[in-house]
Formats: C-alpha cells, sequence, structure tokens
C-alpha cells in the first residue's frame, strides 16, 4: 500500500471541482500523516471521540469533515474546530450545533444527509422533512449555521443501475431544495455522494464530493 501513489491515482481521475474527503477513520494518525506528506488536507472521521484525539494530534491545517451519525450531546466537543458537518440528519441536531457554535461565535458549514438507500439502517431525511426544517421559524432565526448542500449514502450493492439511481434522486432534491430555498445562496452548492467502490457514478450523477477510505488507504483490518 503507497498512500502517495494511491491519492495520486486518485486525483488523476477525478474533475479538479470535485474534493476528495479522505476517510481517515480507523486509521492511525502514522497513516494519516502520510497522506498529509503527499499534500493531502481533507479528512473524514465518523466518531466524535476518536476525531478529537486525531485532531489534537495532528496538524491544525486540517480541514476535519464529520462524517458519522453525530449526537447531539457530542456536538459541542467538535464545533470548536470542525471544517463542515456532512451529517446533520434532525432539526434538533441543527439547533444543537447552532447552540454551541453560538458559544463561540464561530460559523459552521453543514450538509443536510437525505435518506437515499433502500437500506432501512442508513440515517437521513426525506424531501419532506428536508422542506420542514428549512421552513421552520427556528431554522431561520439561525445565525451561526450555513447550509452547503446535502449529502447521502447508496445502498451497499453490485447493482449498478440502482446506486446510479439513489444518486440521481439526491441530484434531483439538491436541484429542488436549491430553487426553493437557496437559489439566491451560492453557498448551496455541495453535493456529497460516492465512496471507493461507486464515485465515478457518483461524480456522473453530479457529485462535488467524495469520500474516499479504500482506494486511499488500502482496506481496514
Amino acid at each position: 500500500m503507497n498512500i502517495r501513489e494511491n491519492l495520486g491515482l486518485l486525483y488523476d481521475s477525478i474533475p479538479p471541482y470535485v474534493q476528495v474527503i479522505a476517510v481517515s477513520k480507523t486509521q492511525s494518525p502514522e497513516t494519516i500523516s502520510e497522506a498529509y506528506s503527499a499534500g493531502h488536507r481533507v479528512f473524514g472521521e465518523n466518531k466524535v471521540q476518536e476525531l478529537t484525539a486525531k485532531a489534537s494530534a495532528l496538524p491544525a491545517d486540517i480541514q476535519w469533515h464529520f462524517i458519522g451519525h453525530l449526537q447531539t450531546n457530542k456536538a459541542r466537543f467538535i464545533v470548536p474546530f470542525i471544517h463542515m458537518i456532512q451529517s446533520i440528519d434532525s432539526l434538533k441536531l441543527l439547533k444543537e450545533v447552532e447552540k454551541e457554535a453560538g458559544k463561540i461565535g464561530r460559523m459552521i458549514p453543514c450538509l443536510l444527509q437525505m435518506h437515499i438507500a433502500s437500506e432501512e439502517t442508513k440515517f437521513g431525511l426525506d424531501l419532506p422533512e428536508v422542506s420542514q426544517i428549512l421552513d421552520s421559524p427556528e431554522f431561520k432565526n439561525m445565525n451561526y449555521i450555513r447550509i452547503h448542500g446535502l449529502m447521502g449514502m447508496a445502498t451497499f450493492t453490485d447493482d449498478k443501475d440502482l446506486v446510479r439511481q439513489e444518486f440521481r434522486t439526491l441530484r434531483e432534491n439538491f436541484n429542488a431544495i436549491k430553487a426553493r430555498f437557496f437559489q439566491a445562496d451560492n453557498n448551496f452548492r455541495q453535493l456529497s455522494m460516492g465512496m471507493s467502490g461507486d464515485y465515478n457514478l457518483a461524480i456522473e450523477e453530479g457529485s462535488t464530493m467524495v469520500r474516499i477510505g479504500t482506494a486511499i488507504f488500502g482496506d481496514r483490518h
């Protein structure tokens, strides 16, 4: 496994407008440092305790994205340094992030996570729930939250047609939400979808952020 070579191959295979989130969950700080030494600066974690430990041990210019299910009582631990929370899946969580961000006067970029997979185990909102959040007085009065787009996880399957359709559904939702709520907001432009096994499909369907673990770091043990 050569992380530098893997990153090079990845960069060569995707358009320059697509941002790579290196999914570093379960990886050691030493392994993450290899990717950092190769020039990569954007990493994704899905557990708060693991993320905070790594953030304190690694260079301060790393942009950390939280990509897992975030419990409301743990938001306060990542708000002081997180670059983006990609997994906002309730108004309750959004309110908690707003509250904690307000304490330190820090704007937090967020993505709303939508449920697009056939698997019920994945978290995420449906289109009416997103509309309900964005129409709510609570959201309209928030000062420390900035919604930058949507995130979604496709079904874990070899059925490429199904995966493509799920990505397409998320893109259609993005367009509908953009038109209704964020037409004049240039911040709302990110569509985070696609992982090591399906990122090419995701990019074809409009992804601007791909969350890549195995294709950079190799198989997890």
